[in-house]
């Protein structure tokens, strides 16, 4: 067992796991410590815990100190400063004529760098811009190319649920969204009903995809002819959530159909329905990366 302390750098960002070093945090205090970019300020959101030594990559960075009041302000006051060169970086990508979005800008702790971040449809060669900010900023320079998900993060939105976007305010990672989830959830597969604000499939198609797989093992297919407790049907739809079908019954063959509603366990599938051609069409789509193209059925 490895004891560590959780620290995130962002809000609704990755915990990153790192050796108290000896030291007691709380939930809610904040650290300095060392990173790949640089020293940085962090916020404990997973006080002194033990972890199995498999879940923590060795070896483990050290928290350097617990933050004082001095660290707070100076935080505060580079969160001032990256507005200005916010600003100051709009003009140059404007003056250089370069097809990029700048969505974001961090500095780091120790003021050795200072990361853009932006988007764009391509390549960009930012050279000259570059040299340009560090000439200005006096300290290295990084511009970082993000995707379509990262920025909606960044900046945050209302989704169509009406709530904040949940990549902005829980989610720590993205996960995979595939096609398969919208359509094992009965969903619409009109793009704009299961995109997000950012393009892509919605995060929340995630959350109950357990659960809908485990409901479906019972469920029979819409066509499928059953046998119930009133004679032979054909179901015409299901409710995966309550268990049960609606189908067309007849008692006697020549009768006219009946609709009744029975639970999985009250029927039996006497005759699947043939596969069509276009069931299979989008198992094969595994990840997020979905065009509109792809998913335009109506």
């Amino acid at each position: 067992m490895t004891e560590v302390v959780g620290i995130r750098f962002k809000k609704a960002g990755k915990v990153y796991y790192f050796d108290p070093d000896g030291h007691i945090f709380e939930d809610g205090s904040c650290a300095i410590v060392e990173t790949a970019r640089g020293v940085e300020y962090g916020q404990v959101v997973k006080k002194n815990m033990f972890v199995e030594d498999s879940e923590v990559f060795q070896p483990l960075k050290k928290v350097i100190r617990p933050a004082t009041e001095e660290d707070a302000l100076q935080q505060a006051e580079d969160r001032e400063k990256e507005k200005e060169a916010f600003s100051i970086c709009e003009e140059k990508i404007l003056k250089h004529g370069l097809d990029m979005k700048l969505v974001d800008v961090e500095i780091t702790f120790d003021h050795n760098k200072l990361i853009f971040y932006f988007t764009s449809d391509g390549r960009v060669d930012f050279r000259e811009l570059v040299k340009e900010l560090a000439s200005i900023f006096r300290t290295r320079i990084e511009l970082r190319q993000i995707g379509v998900r990262d920025e909606a993060k960044m900046l945050n939105g209302i989704g169509i649920c009406g709530r904040p976007l949940c990549c902005a305010t829980f989610l720590g990672d993205f996960h995979p969204v595939s096609i398969k989830m919208a359509k094992e959830q009965n969903l619409s597969l009109n793009p704009t009903k299961i995109s997000g604000i950012c393009g892509r499939l919605m995060c929340c198609l995630k959350y109950e995809e357990e659960a809908y797989e485990e409901l479906n093992k019972n469920m029979p297919d819409v066509g499928d002819i059953i046998s119930t407790p009133d004679g032979t049907g054909e179901i015409l739809s299901l409710n995966v959530i309550m268990q049960n079908v609606k189908a067309a019954v007849k008692k006697q063959e020549n009768d006219a159909p009946t609709i009744n509603y029975y639970a999985v366990d009250e029927i039996k599938v006497i005759k699947p329905k043939k596969a069509k051609s276009n069931d299979k069409k989008f198992e094969n789509h595994e990840t997020d990366e979905i065009c509109e193209e792809e998913l335009d059925l109506e």
